[in-house]
């Protein structure tokens, strides 16, 4: 023993292993003293040291990863909403924006919705950190077998792709969406995270979110969705592209019919539905989403409607904005009535189709026509006839426009001024009452005076003054303002305006709703007609009347919210009183004589209690009907113009006629609108004018009628005691309706304008 001797290599050298020995050792590949393959392979040790390793390495990295990653700002797009307009009744209007999605708080999502989607995407929503490893692979195994599609996401990492990241499929950005995933997981509640994610959700038809979709799909809110709908909801995201044709196409629905099912098995599983419940939606039937086309615009009225609305709404609130507007998610509730709307349009299209021939009368190819119906009580505009519509190229609002003169039917608020105001009859004494009952000069060409008693001037007459002219030369004599406005006679209001007083007609004008800028400046021309209010101010001022003297301005919104929040300053305008009753009364009573035995006899086919007034303006460039009953006052008026040269031209030979007159046409189109508008309503009676007491006359005038009057005493006696009454209605001369309405100037653009 003692004579053996160690290898010298085996020999320590001081007690230190060499450090070339010890990494040697610690590598040890190839393996020393293994020959062939094994050599090769890596020992239990080696593989776990390894495995140690690159753990290590990995788990840094994502720490390293996860503590500097942070949440992006939500993608630009994810944040534009669309904007919906609503009718009165509830019911969608129209909606407009980029993007077709309308944010909703969870809490208006029903709570069987909400699991349709947990069930059919993600049942450890609730539980999980915002990924789940597990359900990735279960998914890739699931569809490598054959089976129905499964989403490999959770719903958070859904919302997070939707919201933050981009659809690319590549790892860095999977890798980036788990952790933020799981920041997001951390840091937001579990109803933000639904939230969001409904919200974000593509689900075909341009529907992004799922109130979007609701409408899209079944035309009702998020609210009034079903488990059954839902399920289908929850399928569509999916596969929208395919799904969004379930209700034409039969393999699309098929296909959505299995998906359908399977959510609802789903929900049976976890707990969500009985079996009970499933067998009753199972016996209802697959949820048949609504018929789908491509939406083609603003088309018809809805256009105008919405135009209306969004004006209504900026002026009402300056932080609604274009831009604003543009990044959507307002709600707009308006008056429009929907059915009221489409009768207007009806009637509308119905005349023209019977009395225009653009086909072979080129005069009648730019007729345009506009017209607006108010609530007289409340101010609610309830429709509106702008044009063709904005998917025929007719962008301007003809219900909305200033520009198109108003003609005789100005004359009743001269009227209302004068039984107001009084009238300066002769220089230097106070004014005197006026009434119905007044006489004035009706003859053709007369010369007018100011309250001064100078004559008024015309620099085109060639005496220099203004010979004032009537539609015909038909000698009237001394006439009563009644007579006068019922067969639209122009002399006796041109001198009584100038005896009311320009400023004093305009008041009343303004306090009637009429907005100062669409009033013509003083003129004798101003009293019948020259002004150019829109059709909605002419509805709205005659509404007036119709409530007794009450004002209701029109307008057109009653809610807004932004994102679900109600916005102030939408609160219906309150009426004020704008004229004493008796005053506004007694107008509607001599306005009803119009169509009873004036130039608006053909609205005595309403077959209803109504006041009106016709009117015709210079060269016939416009022809109006503004009529009303106790419950709807309507404008209407008729105008030719090209869109591609905005100037008014002549209606002659309009319908194959020689003169258009407002009496024709545009009271036909009331007549019709008014009938139907009415349907169902009982008659209302105007209240009974009360007695204004006994008026003053125009100097010269007899106290009595003159004998050489062309019409019979039942045709012309009014009351001198301003009661309103009339005889019989007498039969009609030939003299064709609104004929005796005067020449008055015309401007020859017009300015279209937003009210």
């Amino acid at each position: 023993m003692s004579g053996h001797r160690r290898r010298p290599s085996q020999q320590p050298h001081d007690g230190v292993e060499p450090e070339e020995r010890r990494w040697r050792r610690w590598i040890d590949y190839p393996r020393r003293g293994r020959t062939g393959p094994r050599r090769w392979l890596p020992s239990v040790r080696q593989l776990l040291a390894l495995f140690l390793f690159f753990f290590g390495c990995t788990t840094a990295a994502v720490g390293y990863a996860y503590a500097t990653v942070t949440i992006p700002d939500p993608n630009p797009r994810t944040l534009l909403q669309n904007n919906v307009y609503y009718w009165s009744d509830g019911t969608v209007l129209a909606t407009d924006g980029s993007v077709n999605r309308q944010n909703v708080p969870v809490s208006q999502v029903p709570a069987d919705v909400r699991w349709d989607f947990i069930a059919a995407e993600n049942a450890s929503f609730y539980t999980d950190p915002g990924i789940d490893p597990q359900g990735i692979l279960r998914a890739v195994f699931h569809m490598a077998g054959g089976g129905s599609v499964q989403s490999g996401s959770t719903i958070t990492q859904q919302f997070v792709k939707n919201t933050y990241l981009d659809q690319s499929q590549t790892v860095s950005r999977k890798f980036r969406e788990l952790l933020i995933s799981t920041k997001i997981g951390a840091g937001m509640s579990k109803q933000q995270i639904l939230q969001g994610y409904l919200n974000s959700c593509f689900f075909g038809r341009q529907a992004n979110g799922i109130q979007a979709a609701a409408r899209a799909y079944y035309g009702v809110p998020v609210q009034k969705l079903t488990p059954s709908q839902g399920a289908f909801l929850a399928a569509a995201v999916n596969e929208p592209s395919l799904f969004q044709h379930a209700d034409s196409d039969p393999r699309a629905r098929a296909k959505a019919k299995a998906r359908w099912s399977w959510v609802l098995d789903r929900m049976v599983k976890i707990g969500k539905l009985t079996p009970g419940q499933r067998a009753r939606y199972a016996a209802a039937g697959f949820p048949t989403p609504k018929k789908w086309t491509l939406g083609s615009g603003l088309p018809g009225q809805t256009g105008y409607l919405v135009q209306l609305a969004r004006s209504y709404a900026q002026a009402h609130d300056r932080s609604i904005t274009d831009g604003s507007l543009s990044r959507g998610g307002y709600q707009i509730h308006t008056t429009f009535d929907r059915k009221r709307t489409a009768k207007l349009a009806k009637a509308v299209a119905k005349v023209r189709a019977e009395r225009l021939d653009p086909a072979h009368r080129s005069v009648d190819r730019d007729v345009q026509v506009g017209a607006s119906s108010v609530d007289p009580r409340t101010g609610r505009i309830l429709a509106v006839y702008g044009g063709s519509g904005f998917d025929h190229a007719h962008y301007s609002d003809n219900a909305d426009t200033t520009g198109v003169p108003v003609g005789s039917t100005f004359k009743p608020i001269v009227l209302a001024a004068a039984l107001q105001h009084r009238a300066v009859l002769k220089p230097g004494e106070p004014p005197a009452p006026i009434t119905p009952a007044s006489k004035f000069n009706g003859d053709d060409g007369i010369k007018i005076k100011d309250q001064q008693g100078n004559y008024v001037t015309d620099d085109k007459d060639p005496t220099g003054l203004l010979h004032q002219r009537n539609d015909t030369r038909r000698r009237w004599g001394y006439i009563t303002l009644r007579k006068a406005m019922e067969q639209s006679v122009n002399t006796p209001y041109v001198q009584l305006g100038e005896d009311v007083g320009h400023q004093n007609v305009v008041s009343t004008a303004q306090a009637l709703g009429l907005r100062p800028d669409s009033l013509a400046a003083p003129s004798a021309g101003f009293y019948i007609g020259t002004s150019t209010p829109s059709a909605i101010r002419m509805a709205g001022a005659y509404s007036t009347f119709a409530a007794s003297g009450m004002r209701a301005t029109p307008y057109s919104v009653t809610k807004v919210t932004h994102n679900g929040s109600a916005l102030p300053g939408f609160t219906a305008p309150a009426p004020v009183r704008a004229l004493p009753a008796a005053i506004a009364d007694n107008v509607t009573d001599v306005l009803r004589g119009v169509i009873a035995k004036g130039t608006g006899t053909r609205a005595q086919a309403l077959g209803r209690t109504a006041a009106g007034k016709t009117g015709t303006t210079d060269d016939f460039h416009s022809a109006w009907f503004v009529g009303y009953t106790r419950q709807l006052a309507t404008s209407v008026v008729l105008f030719r113009e090209d869109p591609a040269h905005p100037q008014l031209q002549s209606l002659v030979g309009v319908g194959g006629l020689q003169k258009v007159f407002g009496g024709d046409i545009p009271t036909e189109i009331w007549t019709r609108y008014m009938s139907d508008a009415l349907a169902g309503l009982p008659d209302a009676p105007f209240p009974a004018p009360v007695s204004l007491g006994h008026g003053a006359n125009e100097p010269g005038a007899p106290t009595r009628s003159p004998s050489v009057t062309h019409h019979k005493k039942d045709d012309t006696t009014d009351r001198s005691d301003g009661t309103g009454k009339t005889g019989r209605p007498g039969k009609r001369t030939d003299t064709p309706p609104d004929a005796s309405e005067a020449p008055t100037t015309s401007p020859k653009c017009r300015h279209h304008k937003c009210r």
